[in-house]
């Protein structure tokens, strides 16, 4: 994968104290284990709350953990919902938290000849949300997840509370140019078996500077053996399915998205990991004025792309605050 550097900007992190009665008492205290989580949902336990959804789209599967006002959390590629499980594990005292498969990756099944374009996987989105009984939620997206919350926002207003969103697409930026090796390989049908497998079968390799690892965490244990089997099992098993998913992002999905991002009502805030080789900080920049109720970008330096699986206690302390001051 091609590797851009950025310079990184100030950061904007904030103590948890600093939020007084918005943070569980949970977070307080608690000490990182070697990889940054903290005392998340283990593979077993996720895989116990899986459920499934029939809908004209396919059999989508989801995980429907909490209580309160519905929480959609969207994730980025080549993963599923267990990239949420700590943020999960932290917010479903707040919200009913609802993490979804997308078309094409993770455990969903797919309807024979369904599109998995990010415009269908938004309306997928409406379909598991009627399913569900859900009219409206707090969207939180990650990577391809973030191009799709955008695409959600711009046909579903209405269905949107508030957004939280980081390192992902943004108009200017979609695809990010260092995908369009994986989108040729896909093409060719040898993504899978010329990245994705050998990571399956070598997690040393895949968390690598050559591999996943290297490329989207910046803890050099990540991800964990657990994370890697559970993400790259179904993919590896469904090359062709993987590959549709891809190719599926080539086409600019968000052009001409602007009008619509700029009449969202929704209070958004962008939280941006500035060491990320994929997307730029003129990504996180380009949301910013996009969106008319932007609540401004944090920036968290050192970061890169999949910095919400490492760091599960910011997308909690960032959507609390949201939450609290929408």
């Amino acid at each position: 994968m091609q590797r851009r550097h950025f310079l990184a900007l100030a950061t904007g992190t904030l103590a948890a104290g600093a939020l007084g009665g918005y943070l569980p008492d949970a977070l307080a205290g608690r000490a990182p284990s070697a990889n940054g989580a903290t005392g998340t949902l283990d593979a077993a336990a996720f895989r116990a709350l899986r459920r499934f959804a029939r809908t004209g789209f396919g059999n989508i599967a989801y995980i429907d953990h909490g209580r309160g006002p519905a929480a959609l959390f969207l994730h980025g590629f080549p993963l599923n919902s267990f990239q949420w499980r700590g943020a999960i594990e932290r917010l479903s005292p707040h919200r009913r938290c609802i993490a979804p498969d997308f078309l094409g990756l993770g455990y969903t099944e797919v309807a024979p000849g369904q599109s998995l374009a990010p415009a269908e996987q938004a309306a997928m989105l409406a379909a598991l949300l009627d399913r569900l009984g859900i009219d409206d939620v707090d969207l939180i997206a990650n990577d391809s997840g973030g191009a799709v919350a955008q695409l959600f926002v711009a046909r579903y207003p209405k269905r949107v509370r508030t957004l939280l969103l980081t390192n992902c697409d943004a108009q200017i930026e979609c695809p990010p140019a260092a995908l369009l090796p994986v989108i040729d390989l896909a093409k060719q049908g040898r993504f899978v078996s010329e990245w994705l497998a050998p990571w399956h079968a070598d997690t040393t390799l895949a968390r690598s500077p050559e591999g996943i690892g290297g490329m989207c965490f910046a803890n050099p244990d990540n991800p964990t053996d657990e994370a890697i089997e559970y993400y790259l099992t179904p993919l590896v098993r469904a090359a062709d399915r993987t590959h549709a998913y891809a190719i599926a992002l080539e086409s600019n999905s968000l052009a001409g998205i602007a009008p619509a991002l700029r009449q969202c009502n929704a209070p958004t805030r962008i939280v941006w990991g500035t060491n990320d080789s994929i997307f730029s900080t003129a990504g996180a920049e380009h949301l910013d004025r996009s969106f008319g109720q932007s609540r401004g970008v944090r920036w968290l330096e050192g970061s890169k792309l999949f910095w919400p699986e490492e760091r599960p206690d910011v997308i909690a302390e960032e959507a609390l605050r949201l939450w609290g001051g929408a």
